[in-house]
């Protein structure tokens, strides 16, 4: 195997800024709080390809809700490498647990946006039986893969990226 990446948390200052934002009902001790159980992504067999993205608190999604989870996560990627997200299969199976972009995609340029590089995942809950999902802090909700990528030939790029979300089409 290839090691091509490192994850990490963000800054105090900036999980909590985000977390306020995403969800202003909340205090900053509760933001601190959740900065504080941030586990970093796992992978739970020797031969599991994902790692599992855990829920920094618990939450609750009725049927065809969303949420936005600031994760707190920010991850080092070598170049020409790309971490793709997706639901847990679980979730996925037994609530249509989705992306809200279908896959998520965080470039190797990403950490070093002006948000430093602050993972954020919209989901759905998407089932059609009207069950509520519940997915205790701690558990993990979500995954990353690591894949490789390639480049066209004539390919001449040098714009820096500095934004996260539609960043690059600015």
């Amino acid at each position: 195997m290839v090691r091509v990446a490192r994850f990490e948390k963000v800054s105090v200052q900036q999980f909590v800024t985000d977390w306020i934002t995403t969800f202003p009902q909340q205090t900053v001790e509760q933001a601190v709080y959740a900065y504080e159980h941030i586990k970093l992504p796992a992978r739970a067999t020797s031969g599991s390809a994902g790692y599992d993205i855990y829920a920094p608190v618990g939450f609750e999604l009725p049927a065809g809700e969303r949420i936005k989870i600031p994760t707190g996560l920010r991850v080092h990627i070598e170049e020409g490498w790309v971490l793709t997200l997706y639901p847990r299969s679980s979730l996925g199976f037994q609530y249509r647990f989705q992306l809200d972009n279908s896959v998520g995609v965080i470039d190797s340029d990403y950490v070093r946006s002006d948000n430093e590089g602050h993972i954020f995942l919209r989901m759905t809950n998407d089932n059609r039986e009207g069950k509520t999902m519940r997915v205790p802090a701690g558990t993990a909700f979500a995954q990353g893969i690591f894949l490789p990528f390639g480049l066209t030939v004539d390919d001449d790029v040098h714009t820096v990226r500095n934004g996260g979300l539609g960043s690059t089409t600015r």
